[in-house]
C-alpha cells in the first residue's frame, strides 16, 4: 500500500513537470516576452520576439558604411519590429558607398550633412532643389519653398521653412531625419591655452588666435594638429569643398566676411572692415583693409610678395567662384549661383545717396567704428591709404533678394586668391583641359615633396602651406597678414598630421603628439573627459544624419509615399539618443541646427500599420 501511493505520487510530478515544459513551448506571449530590445544591443535571435504582423513582412534595402554600424543596427531593430525585411548593404568606405547609390542599389540610404556656411539655404538648396548637386529629387512644391525662404530675412524665413520642411519630411516622407551631432575637439591643455582654441558651430578651426600655454614658444615651437585625410582635393578654393581642404584653405585664404562661433555674420578677422546690405536686400557693400598682403614661398619659407590684397583681387575671385565654367572640376559654383555682379564703387556720392534696411545711408554704415572716415575711393588698391581715409569700397549685387549671400561669402570657396598670380598659372583652355599635363593653379602635387613640387600658392590668409608629405603638411605665418593687429598670427608654424583612424589620433593626443584632436567621436568623450591633461569642447554642430529614401521610379519606394512613411514612423529618435548617452539631439531635417520650426517625429507604430496598409492596397 505505501509503495503504491510513492508510485502515484511519483508520476503525478513527472505529468506537473510535462505540462510545464509544452506550455514552455507555447507559442502564446505575454507582453513581456514581446518587448523590442534595448536599442542597439539586439542580436539577430532576439529580432524573432519583434510582435508579429499581419502581414507578410515589407522588404527594404538599407545602405550605409561600416563605420555607421551601430546606427544600421538600432534602425535595422525599430524597422524589423514595425513589419520590414532589411536587407543590409554594408560598404567599407565612402567611395564604395557612393558607387552604390548611384548605382541606385539601396531603398533607403544612411546620409548625413553639415551647414558649414550657417545659414538654412545651404542645408537644402544642393539637397532637395531640382536639379541641385547633390539632389535626386524634382519635386516643384519644394522648389518654390527652397526659393521663397532664400529671398526672406531671418525675421520671416522661419514659417517658411516650417512648410518646407512639412512637405519634405511629414507629407512626402522623401527623408527620414534621425538625430544632430553634436561638434567637438580634445585639447592638450597642458600645452596650449585652451581660451585660445575656438570652436566655432559652422565655419572651420581658427588657426591665427590658437596659442602655446607658454607664450615664449609661439614664435620657435610647431603647433602639431590633425585631419584624416592626406589626398587634397585643391588649394584653389573654388575647386574643393570636403574635409580634406576646408580648413586648410579656410586658414590659407581671407574672405570678405567671417562667421562668429555662434553663425553671426562679421567682418572680424576678415578682408572688410565693415559691410552694409542696401534697402532691399541686392546690393551690399564692402570696405576693404589695406594692411594685408598676399604671401608666397621661398626656400620653404614665407615671404612677403609686396602684393596688397585688394579689390581686383576680390571681384576676380567672386566671379570664377560663381562660374561653373572659370575651371575644370569646379565643386563649389552653386554655392555662388546668386551672385549677379561685383564691381569697385568710383563714385563717393553712391555711398550717400543709397539708402539702408535701418533708414541710414550705406556711408554711414560702412563709417561705423573706422578711425578714420572715408574722404576718398581709390581704383588703384596701391593708393588705398585707410589712416588717411582712402578705401576701397566693393559691390555686390545679387540675382533676386538673397540675404544669405552674406553667409556663402563666409565660405571657405569665397576666399580670395591673387587675380595675378592664378591667371599666370591658369594659362590652359578650360574647355580642353588635359590633366595629364595641364597643372592648374592649387594642384596638391606643386606642393608635395618630390621631383614634381613647384609650391606656386599665393595665400591672402594668415598661413601658407609649404610642403607637404604622407606624413603630414608644413604651414608657416604669413608675415605680410594685419600685422601688429590683434588678428596677426599668434604661432608661427603649423603642422597637420595625417592620422586617418580615430583611435590612433586619440593615442596621438594622449601621447603628446599632436596637441589638439578636431572631432572626436562620441564614443571617446568619456576618455578624453577621464585624462586630466585634456580639455573637451563640445557644442550642437548644424550636422544632421537622416535616410534618404531612393525616389527612382523602379524602386517601390520611389513610388510610394505611403511606404516611405511606414519607415519615417519607425524611427525613434528616443532609442538612439539613448544609445549615444544624450550625446546626439533630435532633428526634424537638415535645417533642424538653423531654423526652430517646432516640428518634431514621433515615432508612431499606429501610422506605420496605416502606411502599410495603404500602400498594400495600392499595389
Amino acid at each position: 500500500m505505501r509503495k503504491s501511493y510513492k508510485f502515484t505520487k511519483t508520476l503525478t510530478v513527472l505529468l506537473l513537470a510535462l505540462l510545464l515544459v509544452l506550455a514552455g513551448c507555447s507559442s502564446v506571449k505575454t507582453k513581456s516576452d514581446t518587448a523590442a530590445p534595448a536599442a542597439g544591443t539586439a542580436d539577430k535571435g532576439e529580432e524573432a520576439a519583434a510582435e508579429p504582423t499581419t502581414a507578410a513582412p515589407v522588404d527594404i534595402e538599407l545602405l550605409a558604411m561600416t563605420s555607421q554600424e551601430a546606427d544600421v543596427n538600432i534602425i535595422r531593430d525599430q524597422l524589423t519590429k514595425n513589419g520590414f525585411n532589411v536587407k543590409l548593404n554594408l560598404q567599407p568606405d565612402y567611395g564604395s558607398f557612393k558607387a552604390q547609390q548611384d548605382a541606385g542599389n539601396y531603398d533607403a540610404a544612411l546620409s548625413s550633412w553639415t551647414t558649414v556656411t550657417g545659414n538654412p539655404d545651404y542645408a537644402v538648396r544642393s539637397l532637395f532643389k531640382t536639379g541641385g548637386d547633390y539632389s535626386i529629387l524634382a519635386d516643384s512644391e519644394i522648389d518654390k519653398l527652397i526659393d521663397k525662404a532664400a529671398t526672406e530675412s531671418p525675421e520671416d524665413y522661419a514659417a517658411t521653412y516650417k512648410e518646407l520642411e512639412q512637405k519634405l519630411v511629414f507629407d512626402n516622407a522623401y527623408i527620414a531625419p534621425l538625430y544632430i551631432s553634436l561638434k567637438s575637439q580634445a585639447i592638450n591643455k597642458d600645452i596650449l591655452n585652451p581660451e585660445s582654441v575656438r570652436l566655432s558651430k559652422s565655419r572651420a578651426l581658427a588657426w591665427e588666435d590658437i596659442e602655446f600655454k607658454d607664450a615664449a614658444k609661439n614664435a620657435s615651437e610647431p603647433l602639431v594638429l590633425t585631419q584624416a585625410i592626406s589626398t587634397l582635393t585643391s588649394l584653389d578654393p573654388i575647386k574643393g569643398n570636403d574635409g580634406s581642404i576646408n580648413t586648410l584653405n579656410t586658414n590659407m585664404y581671407v574672405r570678405l566676411i567671417n562667421l562668429t562661433d555662434d553663425d553671426k555674420i562679421t567682418s572680424d578677422g576678415s578682408l572688410s572692415r565693415n559691410f552694409s546690405i542696401a534697402d532691399g536686400n541686392s546690393d551690399y557693400y564692402f570696405i576693404l583693409r589695406d594692411d594685408i598682403n598676399f604671401a608666397k614661398v621661398e626656400d620653404g619659407k614665407a615671404v612677403d610678395t609686396g602684393e596688397r590684397v585688394g579689390a581686383d583681387d576680390v571681384i576676380f575671385a567672386l566671379d570664377r567662384a560663381k562660374n561653373k565654367d572659370s575651371v575644370p572640376d569646379h565643386r563649389t559654383y552653386s554655392l555662388h549661383e546668386h551672385i549677379k555682379t561685383v564691381e569697385a564703387v568710383s563714385d563717393l556720392s553712391e555711398l550717400d545717396s543709397v539708402k539702408t534696411t535701418d533708414g541710414g545711408t550705406v556711408r554711414e554704415a560702412l563709417e561705423k567704428g573706422l578711425d578714420t572716415p572715408i574722404s576718398a575711393l581709390v581704383a588703384d588698391k596701391k593708393q588705398a591709404d585707410n589712416a588717411s581715409g582712402k578705401y576701397q569700397v566693393v559691390k555686390l549685387t545679387t540675382t533676386e533678394p538673397f540675404p544669405q549671400v552674406l553667409n556663402y561669402l563666409g565660405h571657405q570657396s569665397a576666399g580670395i586668391v591673387s587675380k595675378k598670380q592664378v591667371e599666370s598659372i591658369n594659362t590652359y583652355d578650360v574647355a580642353k583641359f588635359d590633366v595629364t599635363k595641364d597643372i592648374p593653379y592649387g594642384d596638391q602635387n606643386t606642393v608635395t615633396e618630390g621631383a614634381a613640387y613647384n609650391n606656386t600658392l599665393y595665400a591672402s590668409g594668415p598661413y601658407i602651406l609649404t610642403t607637404k608629405n604622407d606624413y603630414d603638411a608644413k604651414f608657416v605665418k604669413n608675415p605680410a597678414y594685419m600685422p601688429g593687429t590683434e588678428n596677426e598670427p599668434k604661432i608661427s608654424n603649423i603642422s597637420v598630421r595625417f592620422i586617418a583612424d580615430a583611435d590612433s589620433a586619440l593615442a596621438a593626443l594622449r601621447s603628446g603628439e599632436i596637441y589638439s584632436y578636431y572631432g572626436v567621436p562620441e564614443t571617446k568623450f568619456s576618455v578624453v573627459e577621464g585624462d586630466a591633461k585634456l580639455q573637451l569642447q563640445k557644442i550642437e554642430s548644424n550636422a544632421v544624419s537622416y535616410l534618404l529614401f531612393n525616389t527612382a521610379e523602379n524602386r517601390p519606394i520611389g513610388k510610394s509615399a505611403d511606404l516611405r512613411k511606414a519607415v519615417l514612423y519607425s524611427i525613434n529618435q528616443d532609442e538612439i539618443l539613448q544609445f549615444y548617452e544624450g550625446n546626439k539631439i533630435k532633428a526634424a531635417s537638415t535645417v533642424s541646427p538653423l531654423v526652430d520650426t517646432g516640428n518634431v517625429l514621433t515615432a508612431d507604430p499606429a501610422k506605420v500599420k496605416e502606411a502599410l496598409a495603404a500602400y498594400e492596397a495600392s499595389k
